[in-house]
């Protein structure tokens, strides 16, 4: 019996700092629902101006440009530790249980727009990593199927997101 070979994330992260370290993570208002029954009181959101021009620059996806963003050009994303780790990053990998993780953490490292999946893992995943042989799906240990109904997911949870969530965090006057 062949052992399974860890997952794309699991050697990345041999290599050095990963996606969960120093990336703004955008959470749906039902990511927050569902990391909230999980992580009870813990205070893991906040809403910023992304830090990344690149990400203002979607242009071939006009639902996460109309509804991601808010009125002042900014975003519910994950809070990070001092160090720009994501706060649930332990010293194992994501202490979330899958389904408890926000959508977009799930569809990792694959690109994707409203309208398709693509199959080639982002352009920050370290590809060479994947044997010859290996599909992204392979090396995530996800199906296309489940990438699909996430994919779904998190495209219903946008679109529904009004910001009525959002903690004006300007200096009062």
């Amino acid at each position: 019996m062949t052992a399974t070979p860890p997952t794309l994330c699991a050697r990345c992260a041999q290599q050095g700092k990963t996606c969960c370290q120093g990336r703004e993570i955008y959470i749906t208002p039902e990511d927050r629902q569902r990391i909230r029954a999980f992580a009870g009181k813990l205070e893991f959101v906040e809403w910023s101006p992304t830090m990344d021009p690149a990400y203002l620059d979607q242009d071939d996806d006009p639902i996460w440009q109309l509804h991601v963003l808010d009125q002042d050009g900014r975003r519910r994303i994950l809070k990070r530790k001092p160090n720009g780790d994501c706060l649930f990053l332990g010293p194992q990998g994501c202490v979330l249980t899958m389904e408890v993780r926000p959508l977009l953490c799930r569809l990792h490292p694959l690109t994707y727009t409203a309208d398709r999946i693509d199959a080639e893992p982002d352009e920050g995943c370290p590809r060479h990593l994947l044997s010859a042989a290996e599909s992204v799906f392979d090396a995530i240990h996800m199906t296309m199927e489940l990438a699909r109904q996430w994919h779904r997911q998190l495209y219903e949870e946008i679109i529904t997101d009004d910001h009525d969530d959002r903690i004006d965090l300007r200096p009062s006057l």
